[in-house]
């Protein structure tokens, strides 16, 4: 078995699909559409064979926004960028485009290299080797 795809409320579709390809290489498919219920998708794939589901859909709700704190559900989205610099550089990248940095690139205590962003959305992504 494995997982075949993750995804993700968003109220800026366009501008995580962006995010996603731009900084991580992903290639969208066709935006489906559904004007019954004002439904909207993308699904992003990635190199791996990975895919991210983007939905936007004005009837839901809001989350609260606070990206201080860790809550009960989805913790982030791992994604290996393949090298040190690799990660080392892409922080910075973000990090220069205005996005927020959680954690800097830094060996954790369970043996990973990696740090932590902020998608436009507030959404963590680890970036590790």
């Amino acid at each position: 078995m494995r997982i075949e795809h993750v995804a993700m409320w968003t109220q800026n579709i366009e501008i995580m699909k962006t995010f996603y390809i731009d900084y991580f290489g992903g290639i969208a498919g066709d935006k489906y559409n559904n004007p019954r219920k004002s439904f909207e998708s993308y699904f992003i794939t990635f190199d791996s064979g990975a895919r991210l589901e983007l939905m936007q859909m004005p009837a839901v709700l809001l989350a609260s926004g606070d990206t201080n704190h860790q809550y009960i559900g989805l913790a982030h989205i791992a994604i290996s960028v393949g090298s040190i610099e690799k990660v080392k550089g892409l922080t910075d990248e973000l990090m220069k485009a205005g996005y927020t940095v959680i954690s800097e690139p830094r060996y954790t205590g369970d043996g990973y290299y990696e740090s932590c962003v902020l998608d436009p959305d507030g959404n963590r992504l680890e970036l590790t080797v």
